[in-house]
């Protein structure tokens, strides 16, 4: 234990560092498990589009979208949730909604607000799209 404390006299700077890193740590742990969206792996994603119906919505851009999404996926853009114009998702508040963007970060951010405006089954693809296409799951292109 002495070494521990001669430590952290010796290097105060990098001592905090650790300490906030930790306290971070528990901080973003903590946020995730009290969180209403549920971050899914594709497998997940899968199941629930076969199983429940879920209805996947891209929030990438529409240049983005036209270049490869999931089969079936609507594209309601992060801009769009964020003005509240959400209508083409009002049909599906009560059942499933997996969110997708590149990577899974800006989804995330699209499921708070969805969850915020009262929608109440909303998952987020972990990985985005860039994970489900070098799995090699079916990616639909649109022509226009």
């Amino acid at each position: 234990m002495q070494e521990y404390i001669e430590f952290l006299k010796a290097n105060p700077m990098l001592s905090l560092a650790w300490i906030g890193l930790f306290v971070g740590l528990i901080v973003v742990t903590f946020k995730t498990s009290l969180s209403k969206v549920k971050n899914i792996k594709h497998q997940q994603a899968v199941l629930l589009m076969n199983k429940e119906s879920a209805q996947v919505v891209d929030v990438r851009v529409k240049a983005d979208f036209k270049k490869g999404h999931i089969i079936d996926a609507i594209n309601v853009p992060l801009a769009d949730i964020k003005n509240n114009k959400v209508s083409a998702l009002e049909k599906f508040k009560a059942s499933p909604i997996i969110l997708v963007c590149s990577a899974g970060m800006t989804s995330s951010q699209a499921a708070q607000l969805l969850i915020k405006n009262g929608f109440e089954q909303v998952y987020n693809l972990s990985g985005g799209m860039g994970e489900w296409q070098s799995s090699n799951l079916p990616v639909s292109r649109s022509k226009k």
